[in-house]
């Protein structure tokens, strides 16, 4: 059987990443091995697909900005559009990865595989799990039918839907986990097994693009002690605010006047919750506001970017929500 053609971007992140010692964990520095090098080191790759390499950027991804989200939604729309590619691996660090899945679930469009991957130890390390994930977001790019599901994260043996996954845990392999729906499936004997698909429109299903400019949006982190100045600092320019929100997406009294006020004055609110999940449906209290569902606050920021790049009406982007 021919083999696919894969594209690999690699983005930096741990997964590039050295450290002093064998046994060093944590005090690496991130993106520091080049896409050449990468491939390299995963012989096993020709195996199972004809690859080709790009380096786009060699950052630690704490350093991940829109900018470069859309450049990057650019060039993976390029390549998914060539008839010589049939499926692209993103290496990339895992601190902001989900945010840019989601980000290219929304706006690349194209039912070819996208698999995004990365590691959680350094190339350096003892027991380095990024060959491992690296072979194994090929071998599921591999799969056509994979690009069905929209963007993935390939990491630890798992399939990931890129509009439910989440860091969970600062340094363990593990880390990525549907905490509310589960993951898509599992990597075994070279192939994906997927056992959900997700609903939500995606990928080549989304109408929705990259921004040539990010409308500014914030999010307010709600606690006790959160006062109405601290929200209308942070408020301050921007077309948006998601609140992470106490429970149901609720915050101090005091915090919702002002915000009634600033949402008068044309400010779009999306309450989230800061809680690890459950929903956050519309209630007649918070009357006016967007409700970000199943979304994180992190994610919801994302959405609520995209939609004001199209439109600042509020029951259009709460139709949004209700269908991304």
């Amino acid at each position: 059987m021919e083999k696919k053609k894969i594209y690999v971007l690699a983005c930096g992140g741990t997964i590039a990443g050295k450290a002093a010692s064998a046994d060093d964990l944590t005090g690496y520095a991130a993106g520091q091995t080049s896409i050449d090098e990468l491939l390299e080191a995963v012989p096993q790759l020709a195996e199972y697909a004809d690859v080709q390499g790009e380096q786009f950027c060699n950052i630690d991804s704490s350093d991940m900005t829109e900018a470069l989200w859309q450049s990057l939604a650019s060039r993976v729309q390029e390549i998914a559009d060539r008839e010589d590619v049939d499926g692209i691996v993103i290496t990339h660090g895992t601190d902001t990865m989900e945010e840019t899945a989601y980000f290219l679930d929304l706006t690349v469009h194209t039912i070819k595989p996208v698999v995004l991957t990365g590691s959680m130890r350094p190339s350096t390390a003892i027991s380095a799990d990024g060959p491992l994930n690296l072979l194994e977001a090929v071998q599921a790019a591999s799969w056509s039918e994979l690009g069905k599901y929209g963007v993935v994260i390939v990491m630890n043996s798992t399939v990931h839907s890129a509009r439910f996954v989440e860091k969970t845990d600062t340094t363990h392999a593990d880390t990525f986990k549907g905490r509310q729906m589960g993951c898509l499936g599992y990597m075994q004997d070279g192939r994906p097994y997927l056992y959900q698909q997700p609903l939500r429109k995606h990928t080549w299903s989304s109408d929705l693009a990259s921004p040539k400019d990010f409308p500014p949006v914030a999010i307010a982190y709600t606690y006790v002690g959160l006062t109405a100045d601290d929200v209308c600092r942070l408020a301050q320019g921007k077309a948006g605010l998601v609140l992470a929100g106490l429970g149901h997406g609720k915050v101090p009294e005091p915090v919702w006047q002002a915000l009634q006020s600033l949402m008068a004055q044309g400010l779009v609110v999306v309450r989230a919750a800061r809680a690890l999940g459950g929903m956050v449906t519309p209630v007649p209290a918070y009357d006016g506001t967007i409700t970000a569902d199943s979304l994180t606050p992190q994610k919801a920021k994302i959405l609520l970017q995209l939609a004001l790049a199209h439109t600042t009406d509020r029951d259009k982007i709460q139709a949004i929500f209700d269908t991304y």
